[in-house]
């Protein structure tokens, strides 16, 4: 079975891992994505604003460069944002994919995301309680409402009482 595993940075690695390990089984695929909701005018400060990738040298003329700014923007938050639950797949021996994409309808960026990779299931959190209204407003919610495909809700950890 084919995963696409769809996080914001709230999903809780270990019971992320132990799911999407038994969905994938021995011979599925996993894609660990973020979408990353950056309006046009943050992204368009790129031309003059301050920020740099890690690694990218200052002081060079390039008329493509703000575009590769933010393309590198997005991979850089997105890799942060991903990285607990591909370190608690890749202790379970599954090796994920990861995905960075840009958009302004995240929930509809990630069914698509979806049907491009050929997924079978997704797999996503659930920050707010399931049985109230302001629920079905969310991206996950609106995931389950719009797609196709099986998606799997797995719930921040419960806080534990002081």
């Amino acid at each position: 079975m084919n995963v696409l595993v769809a996080t914001a940075g709230v999903l809780p690695p270990g019971p992320v891992a132990d799911f999407v390990e038994l969905l994938a089984g021995p011979r599925g695929k996993v894609i660990v994505m973020n979408v990353t909701q950056a309006p046009a005018d943050f992204l368009d400060e790129f031309e003059d604003g301050p920020w740099r990738p890690f690694d990218a040298p200052a002081g060079r003329s390039d008329p493509d460069r703000a575009a590769r700014q933010a393309d590198r923007y997005i991979q850089e938050r997105g890799s942060k944002i991903v990285a607990p639950v591909v370190a608690a797949l890749k202790l379970r021996d599954v090796a994920p994919a990861t995905l960075f994409v840009e958009a302004e309808d995240v929930a509809q960026a990630i069914i698509d995301t979806a049907d491009r990779v050929g997924a079978d299931a997704i797999v996503m959190g659930a920050t707010r309680r399931l049985f109230n209204e302001m629920s079905w407003t969310s991206v996950s919610m609106t995931v389950t409402a719009r797609s196709s495909l099986p998606v799997l809700l797995i719930p921040e950890p419960a806080q534990a009482d002081s």
